[in-house]
């Protein structure tokens, strides 16, 4: 019996994990891929206080893990499949396992959004990527593009553009999201070129990913644009299919108080999952701050 399963590994996770774990609660954390999250995948975080220079995702991030697993921290490398009531407290179900818990705080955050256009699936890991800074090795100086308008898209613009022989990046509006330092280093990069007001139609190739065939939002024509990566990055959906039917949510993301608590007791949940509006590392260790606060308090009443 652990007092508190904490299900995910990211920011919000790790952060959750080293309150409790200082508090003297026995802490499990289940993450389902490597420890992280996407933040783990970031090349460069520059809006992380106390790092004037930036500091790589991965590093931060490794930093959280350790200094979680020096307060008492247990990491197991499960994907979880459901949480069920259980005496005393909560059973969760893992693909290899079940644990009991006093609390669970869910902190699995948010996937990459899909085009859901023909031929993504075929050519994922063949051409198709939503992670720039996990597959971009993969693509020297050959000519790849990026789909997306906000942030996370204009850096993987620029991270690949150091990279790939051509970066084009492909925005169905002509305005960008992101903000404007991002956007001005973009622009005076010569080894990447916009296609504005368009979108991905279909992707095609023989085996492996060869051309992406973009159809314009106004005029409607079509053009065939040879790249052999793709990177989609438009946004992000809640990652938490387990929880459906479980606790309140709107738009898959769940609903909490200003102490993290959900609608049913006992279970709490911090970082990108939680309905929210801004989904940031310095966002989602707030998050599980609140968290590993929220469930000390809960366990001692």
């Amino acid at each position: 019996m652990y007092d508190v399963i904490i299900i995910g590994g990211g920011p919000a996770g790790l952060t959750a994990a080293i309150y409790t774990g200082r508090a003297k609660l026995k802490t499990l954390v289940l993450e389902s891929a490597m420890p992280g999250g996407n933040a783990g995948q970031t090349d460069q975080i520059d809006n992380y206080p106390g790092f004037p220079f930036g500091i790589n995702g991965a590093d931060l991030m490794e930093n959280f893990l350790k200094q979680a697993q020096r307060f008492g921290t247990e990491l197991r490398i499960e994907e979880v499949t459901g949480i069920e009531e259980s005496p005393g407290g909560k059973r969760v179900v893992t693909s290899q396992g079940e644990y009991l818990a006093r609390s669970v705080i869910i902190t699995v955050g948010a996937r990459r959004r899909e085009l859901e256009v023909e031929g993504e699936k075929e050519f994922l890991g063949r051409g198709v990527s939503y992670c720039a800074t996990c597959d971009g090795a993969f693509f020297h100086n050959v000519p790849v593009a990026v789909v997306g308008g906000g942030d996370s898209a204009v850096k993987e613009a620029l991270y690949l553009a150091d990279i790939a022989s051509r970066v084009y990046l492909i925005h169905r509006r002509d305005c960008f999201r992101a903000n404007q330092t991002a956007v001005d280093k973009m622009l005076a990069s010569d080894r990447i070129e916009l296609k504005l007001n368009q979108v991905v139609k279909r992707i095609a190739g023989n085996g492996m990913m060869q051309n992406v065939i973009l159809q314009d939002v106004n005029s409607g024509a079509e053009e065939s644009l040879q790249a052999e990566g793709l990177f989609v990055s438009i946004g992000l959906v809640a990652a938490a299919d387990f929880i459906e039917g479980l606790l309140a949510t709107e738009d898959g993301y769940i609903v909490t108080d200003e102490h993290m608590a959900t609608s049913v007791p006992g279970i709490f949940a911090a970082g990108d999952i939680r309905c929210k509006t801004a989904r940031q590392v310095a966002t989602a260790v707030g998050d599980g701050a609140l968290a590993g606060i929220a469930v000390t308090e809960y366990l001692k009443e």
